[in-house]
């Protein structure tokens, strides 16, 4: 009796019982606004249905992922994650298979589900430009790589990952059905056209500042942050012609030791309720189906999924299996 009244005074004094820490796991993402979503959306509402409790980490980092599975460490039981990664890590074992008897499927659009992802939300890059800031706004990705007929700093995405690539080689007069397989030689010689101009931005924020002070009065950016800026008051254009979409996707890293948690977290994640709520606070699509019709009109007629008419769906497929040989070249012509 003695020695269990100990181990229960340890157990208040550090904070931790049996309970509590079986009830725990975490979720990881990129951090700013969408995380904000995603946890009062996710994560706060799945910890009332389910009493399971979603810490927060991030940002998302490939590198860490497989140096934990690796090390049979996994800290991280759910990450939201590029497509294209989500594709080639689960190709090299770093992912647990999803479990498809807990999570439903069926309302999910099929592009963004494979045995070991199903999409978080999908975005577009399009063309965002300051109305206030220059005489004209570019239209499309040709006007955007036009420095004569609209001259100034443009912003681009710096990393590597689908979106700047397709948008060099659709500003060239590629035609969008023969975009893949990526002619490389031909979008950085594109790029070199227009590099001195380039502002790039690493994340949605800065982006949204680039913009917003004019330092860069038009570029390419991630739909949603446009939609935010332009509520903030910002006289924002956007341009959906040749939108080019990409997707997030929900990820569990192999050997979670909360493998039933992270797939209840991800049911209840692509839901559609949950996926409407992560659509109405963030501007980016929803990947259930069924969302649309629980939203609001207004809102879900301004999301990617209603441009069609010109959109272009980024090759998820293609990016993982190019993935490490595009990265090596964009990141060797950058620091040139």
């Amino acid at each position: 009796m003695k020695s269990k009244t100990i181990i229960a005074s340890l157990a208040v004094l550090l904070g931790v019982t049996g309970q509590s820490f079986a009830a725990d796991m975490v979720f990881t993402s990129w951090g700013g606004t969408t995380q904000d979503i995603q946890k009062s959306a996710w994560a706060d509402k799945f910890t009332a249905k389910e009493g399971i409790n979603v810490l927060q980490d991030g940002p998302t980092d490939y590198g860490k992922i497989k140096a934990m599975v690796e090390a049979n460490g996994v800290t991280w039981d759910v990450v939201d994650a590029e497509g294209d990664y989500a594709i080639q890590a689960g190709s090299q074992g770093l992912l647990e298979k999803l479990d498809f008897s807990i999570i439903d499927k069926s309302a999910l659009d099929p592009r963004f589900v494979t045995d070991y992802s199903v999409g978080s939300f999908y975005y577009s890059f399009v063309v965002g430009c300051n109305k206030d800031a220059v005489a004209a706004c570019p239209k499309n990705w040709a006007d955007l790589f036009d420095t004569k007929a609209f001259p100034g700093k443009r912003a681009f995405y710096k990393w590597s990952a689908p979106g700047v690539i397709e948008a060099a080689l659709l500003a060239d007069g590629v035609a969008a059905d023969k975009l893949y397989p990526l002619d490389l030689d031909r979008a950085f010689k594109k790029l070199d056209s227009i590099k001195a101009d380039i502002i790039w931005w690493t994340g949605g924020a800065q982006s949204q500042q680039l913009l917003a002070s004019a330092e860069a009065p038009f570029g390419s950016f991630w739909n949603g942050r446009l939609t935010a800026l332009a509520a903030t008051g910002v006289n924002v254009e956007t341009s959906w012609d040749q939108n080019i979409t990409a997707a997030d996707a929900l990820v569990v890293p192999k050997g979670t030791k909360n493998k039933e948690a992270a797939m209840k977290f991800i049911a209840f994640a692509t839901s559609p309720e949950a996926q409407a709520e992560m659509a109405a606070g963030t501007g980016y699509a929803p990947t259930n189906i069924k969302s649309p019709a629980l939203m609001d009109p207004a809102i879900a007629k301004t999301l990617p999924d209603q441009q069609t008419a010109s959109q272009i769906n980024a090759d998820m497929a293609y990016w993982a299996e190019h993935r490490d040989e595009i990265g090596e070249r964009w990141y060797a012509w950058q620091a040139k």
